[in-house]
């Protein structure tokens, strides 16, 4: 038999190793690329042609044809196998009996456990013993395993709780460092996600890219990269191919745009073996975790006074009747007495010492942040959910977060013919100037970074700027090739848009197959942006013949009038112009400040962007709720204003202006007028920064979107910054607390939403755990103390079943209920607002006196309540009997916990809490299981249908309770007093603003009626003069 042509194909091999590659990184050594013969030649190393990119599929040998066609292998295996994956590897997690570990390293349950052991080994000796009496049945051991197995279920169920927690946070990260980057593969330019990236790409760098991957500058324009994060060093370095061409990852590109070859990845790269070493960084703590575990403490020590105090009591009476019987105990009934008295202290501590505090916010935010990602808020740092529930200030982009993002040119003049809407667009065409269309569509294709290809589906559409893309559909709407156009022309230098000067500028070197101009010569500079702006910089214009003419004041004028017609239908507005040079003259230009000056305007486009759907609705909702919004924009004045009229931002009496005029104020002034500012127009990153500070100065808690590399300070200092995942650069989401994916507006709403139900489900949990706390602890040592036996009329097995429902499963009802839109219809919260409030004060005293009262008269008087003996049986069904009352009020008390204002209706919306039911009927479910058949652990007796139906129905009174507390009168002398301190009032609210706007109004009115009284008078009196 014929052997095959082709057995096996060896896979690909590179000239170049890794460690070769680390040597040029860690280096970044010239010689050493030299040595690799440069740029070309380390291309040819990593066999990848610049120009093209790689082939995206390295399958097809030249030789022996395509490789083994039946197998379906994974894109690039062997570069991926040879070099690495784009992956970091994540730390490992931490399995499922080190976080039991964890669970068990709490002291008090050590304690118990101790105890616990210890009350075996007595129960076990005793039953063993020969004074222990022949016809009862050996149960000493029962009260020892049953605490040890209810310290076990405590300590699984907290460790499950953590695994899930942890799932949630692993899934959030992965979705963090998921974001997509610009290749070119096989002369294509497209999207693909950052972890599909390999050795060899060639990857396209802009402003606000955060690098994961070290590079080699190829080729690009005025290059500036911020290393600190990498080398320390703050001043922004230069990459040229001769000079220092190494990009390292972990560096952030601040300006200029290049097409660089990736030369390391994953946990090869610079940034990936700094990054496993942080992998083990310990949880984030928030500040509200903070303010509970003090709390906490403070609980736990007044739980451990009162089981000191107990141990010590009940060790004084266990003596003192010992004494007054003449009978002195033996060393085995000491022994006996002591460890039950132990147990006893100790579970008072357990119940005492609230360890589910810190559990419920941890729940809380796992549970709000998961279903914060589904409302399109990726939050990465986890203080920011809470903090966002008391903001008290939004500060709003409005492209892409107020409006669709949706760009499209509806309106235009290019020397002087005009259009007006989408449908004349081609009869204007034809009406147009050919030489002065050309020069315009030139500018707009040259002009620009966007461009066609494919996005991370694989669909092709324009990926860049949505601005930049509405430019090129339009020039391609018009017959025009952008493709063509830019491969015709030859860059020269590209300065990209800068927030200063509000425009980008490209000169490129002119050639025959360039659009001709009037003034044709050796160079030409291409600019477009803001269309004042732009048009300041103008000296000439092209008329309706093609001509330039000085562009005179009347002109200028009329140019101003069609942008603040196009601004006041909110219409963006950008100029476009040109310029031709000589040699010489480019030779002179700045390589850092792009020249502008003497230019010659080509026209003014008008770009539509719609207003988000809901967003009306959302402004108004931030209102009702006490939070104030203010509009911060690079576009200019009048589009701002229509807009913010549009949606509600800006009303009566409210503050426009643009950001020049803002930073000319002094501080004074500035903190004056900032409670009534409400739109900034023309605004740069700097008055952001100014903004947040000021308002920062009055105590307000600030919320800011931003998107551009120099927002990051802004966000930074803002308490709460959000950033763009659609338009946003990688470092404004690095210095952002929460990402919106969708970059929409009403996902701040829903940001604010969630963070005031962590604050508020934290609350309810706080009420529902401090009530149960008292009323167990006193019960406990009130019960022990009055008993004959030193007995509690709960047991330690009971009072651990009462932890586990107040802890874990309260936890997760209260903390994990639904949004409502009662959250936004109140006043937010100080910062340094207290954790209880009169309100919940007045509810856990009431509560747990009334609770205890309760227990206390079933405990004395329940045999006469109930028709039950002093018998040991008897006695057994009374102490079943309080026990189920006791976990039937706090069943009820939960209800009365979903509500910690003063309004009655405690069902509202819990049809919509399936979480909250769910655990409800889970321990309605084990209480009767408990009580029925858990005798042995659990000291209980099977209880008959009335007995079942009384003792729920005493539970109950837990409602009307709960009900009558709250009708209280708000103000009681020596317990209570109504204060709303706690809520956070606004230096001007939108009532005095509206209220000033018509004294204003009228004021005006009363001015101009009397001027116009004075000039009839002086109208009548002239005459009269003449007369005279």
């Amino acid at each position: 038999m014929r052997a095959p042509l082709l057995q096996h194909v060896q896979k690909k091999q590179f000239p170049v190793t890794t460690d070769k590659l680390h040597q040029l990184i860690d280096s970044k050594h010239h010689t050493l690329l030299d040595e690799m013969g440069g740029i070309s030649g380390l291309c040819q190393l990593l066999e990848v042609d610049p120009t093209l990119g790689l082939s995206p599929d390295e399958s097809f040998d030249p030789c022996y044809g395509i490789a083994e066609s039946h197998k379906q292998e994974e894109a690039f295996a062997d570069r991926k196998a040879i070099f690495g994956k784009n992956e970091i590897p994540a730390a490992p997690p931490k399995t499922f009996f080190s976080l039991i570990w964890a669970a068990y390293n709490d002291q008090t349950l050590i304690m118990l456990t101790v105890a616990a052991i210890v009350s075996l080994a007595v129960g076990i000796w005793e039953d063993q013993s020969e004074s222990h009496p022949a016809d009862e049945p050996k149960v000493g051991w029962v009260d020892g395993v049953a605490i040890i197995v209810a310290v076990a279920v405590v300590v699984i169920t907290n460790a499950i709780n953590d695994y899930e927690k942890e799932k949630q946070f692993r899934k959030l990260n992965a979705k963090k460092e998921d974001r997509p980057v610009k290749v070119l593969r096989g002369g294509l330019s497209q999207q693909i996600h950052i972890q599909d990236v390999v050795v060899g790409d060639i990857m396209f760098i802009e402003p606000g890219d955060l690098l994961t991957v070290d590079c080699v500058y190829v080729e690009g324009h005025n290059v500036r990269c911020d290393e600190s994060a990498v080398t320390g060093e703050s001043k922004p370095v230069k990459k040229t191919p001769d000079g220092d061409c190494v990009v390292l990852s972990g560096s952030k590109v601040l300006q200029g745009v290049a097409k660089v070859i990736v030369i390391a990845v994953g946990a090869n790269s610079y940034y990936g073996r700094a990054m496993t070493l942080m992998r083990n960084s310990e949880e984030e703590t928030t500040p509200l975790q903070l303010k509970l575990n003090v709390l906490a403490d403070q609980i736990a020590k007044f739980g451990f006074i009162a089981a000191g105090l107990m141990f010590v009591v009940l060790l004084l009476k266990m003596f003192t009747i010992s004494y007054l019987n003449h009978h002195w105990i033996s060393t085995s009934e000491l022994l006996s007495q002591l460890i039950v008295v132990i147990i006893q202290a100790i579970t008072v501590i357990v119940v005492a010492v609230p360890e589910g505090l810190p559990m419920a916010v941890t729940l809380a935010l796992a549970f709000a942040t998961t279903e914060m990602l589904k409302d399109n808020n990726l939050v990465r740092h986890l203080s920011a959910c809470e903090t966002m529930g008391n903001a008290t200030a939004v500060c709003s982009d409005k492209t892409g977060t107020l409006t669709e993002n949706k760009m499209t040119v509806v309106s235009g003049s290019i020397a002087e013919k005009n259009f007006s809407k989408t449908l004349d667009m081609q009869r204007w065409r034809y009406q147009m100037n050919p030489l002065a269309l050309d020069l315009a569509m030139e500018c707009i294709s040259v002009n620009s970074t966007a461009f066609e290809g494919k996005d991370q589906d694989g669909n092709i559409k324009f990926i860049g700027s949505t601005t930049e893309c509405a430019m090129i559909e339009f020039a391609k709407k018009l017959g025009y090739s952008y493709q063509d156009q830019r491969s015709a022309s030859k860059s020269a230098n590209i300065y990209p848009f800068s927030s200063a000067v509000k425009s980008m500028t490209t000169v490129v070197e002119i050639n025959d197959s360039n659009a001709h101009s009037p003034g044709r010569s050796d160079y030409r500079v291409y600019t477009k942006g803001a269309a004042e702006t732009v048009i300041r910089y103008c000296t000439h214009y092209i008329d309706v013949k093609g001509q330039i003419k000085p562009l005179d004041r009347c002109t200028r004028m009329e140019q101003e009038m069609l942008v603040n017609s196009y601004a006041e239908r909110s219409l963006r507005t950008l100029a476009i112009a040109y310029r031709d040079v000589d040699t010489a003259t480019y030779e002179g230009f700045h390589p850092d400040n792009a020249p502008l000056h003497d230019l010659v305007l080509l026209g003014v486009i008008g770009i539509q962007d719609q207003l988000r759907p809901g967003v009306i609705e959302s402004v108004q909702a931030f209102r009702r709720a006490g939070v104030f919004i203010r509009m911060i924009t690079g576009d200019n004045l009048e589009t701002a204003k229509a807009i913010a009229k549009e949606c509600g931002i800006l009303t009566a009496g409210g503050v426009a202006m643009t950001g020049p005029d803002f930073r000319a104020l002094s501080e004074r002034e500035q903190y004056e007028i900032i409670p009534r500012l409400q739109v900034l127009a023309r605004s740069s990153p700097i008055d952001k920064t100014i903004v947040v500070s000021r308002l920062q100065e009055r105590n307000e808690v600030v919320a800011m979107t931003g998107d551009g590399t120099n927002d990051g300070p802004a966000l930074k200092l803002a308490n709460v910054g959000f950033a763009m995942g659609i338009a946003g650069t990688e470092v404004a989401k690095e210095a952002s607390d929460i990402i919106l994916m969708d970059d929409n507006f009403n996902s701040i709403l829903q940001a604010l939403k969630w963070g005031r139900a962590v604050n508020d489900g934290v609350r309810k949990f706080l009420t529902f755990q401090l009530t149960v706390n008292i009323a167990a602890v006193v019960l406990s040592f009130v019960s022990a103390v009055m008993s004959e036996k030193s007995e509690s009329i709960l047991s330690a097995v009971q009072l651990l079943w009462v932890n586990m429902i107040m802890d874990t499963f309260a936890a997760l009802a209260l903390a994990t209920e639904p949004l409502t839109d009662e959250l936004v219809r109140r006043k937010p919260l100080r910062k340094d607002s207290s954790l209880i409030n009169w309100r919940m004060n007045r509810m856990i005293v009431g509560q747990a006196i009334f609770q205890i009262i309760v227990n206390l008269i079933l405990m004395f008087y329940g045999p006469v309540l109930f028709g039950l003996t002093n018998s040991p049986a008897d006695t057994k069904v009374l102490r079943t009997m309080v026990f189920n009352v006791f976990v039937f009020l706090q069943v009820f008390n939960e209800l009365n916990c979903r509500r910690i204002d003063d309004r009655l209706n405690i069902l509202r919306g819990i049809t919509h809490d399936h979480l909250f039911l769910i655990i409800q009927g889970f321990v309605v479910i084990s209480q009767i299981g408990i009580v029925q058949y858990g005798g042995l652990a659990f000291k209980t007796v099977p209880l008959n249908l009335s007995q079942w139906l009384i003792t729920i129905g005493i539970g109950s009174l837990s409602i009307p309770a709960g009900t009558l507390i709250r009708l209280l009168p708000n103000h009681l002398p020596y317990f209570w007093s109504e204060n709303n301190d706690d809520e956070f009032n606004h230096a001007v609210s939108y009532s005095r603003l509206r209220w000033e706007s018509v004294v204003n109004h009228i004021m005006k009115d009363i001015s101009t009626k009397k001027d116009e009284d004075k000039s009839f008078d002086k109208k009548m009196i002239e005459p009269a003069n003449r007369l005279a």
